[in-house]
């Protein structure tokens, strides 16, 4: 995953200046059918039925990984092939903070349901 310039601007205001940028609180993950860009925009989900799921990150050395595993509700449309996931610090709209590809695209069809399993969701520093 790649962090957006939204959270960029975050961790250098917080390391490098005497600022005190605000710490999102909750984190939500949401998911797209194209690759979003740095700048937090892209083509996430947007059919009756669909909605971010929150998500608990746990941090080992450079990486934050769920600590549980996230369900999404069974697709109650078609939402067509999603390929890429983001993190959010809002349920809806927010502010987009590290977006990055599934492993493999997936099209989601009525009663889809998509599952991440515990610890499969990294958000890597490097």
């Amino acid at each position: 995953m790649s962090f957006t310039n939204a959270a960029e601007t975050l961790v250098l205001q917080w390391l490098l200046t005497a600022g005190t940028p605000t710490r999102p609180t909750a984190w939500y993950v949401g998911l797209f059918t194209d690759a979003p860009t740095e700048a937090g925009t892209g083509t996430e989900i947007a059919v009756a039925g669909y909605a971010r799921m929150p998500i608990t990150l746990t941090v080992t050395g450079d990486t934050a990984s769920n600590s549980a595993s996230i369900e999404f509700a069974a697709a109650t449309a078609t939402w067509g092939s999603i390929t890429h996931a983001a993190v959010f610090d809002s349920l809806s709209g927010g502010t987009m903070i590290a977006s990055g590809a599934l492993t493999a695209a997936k099209t989601i069809d009525t009663g889809d349901i998509i599952r991440i399993p515990a610890a499969s969701f990294n958000v890597t520093l490097d």
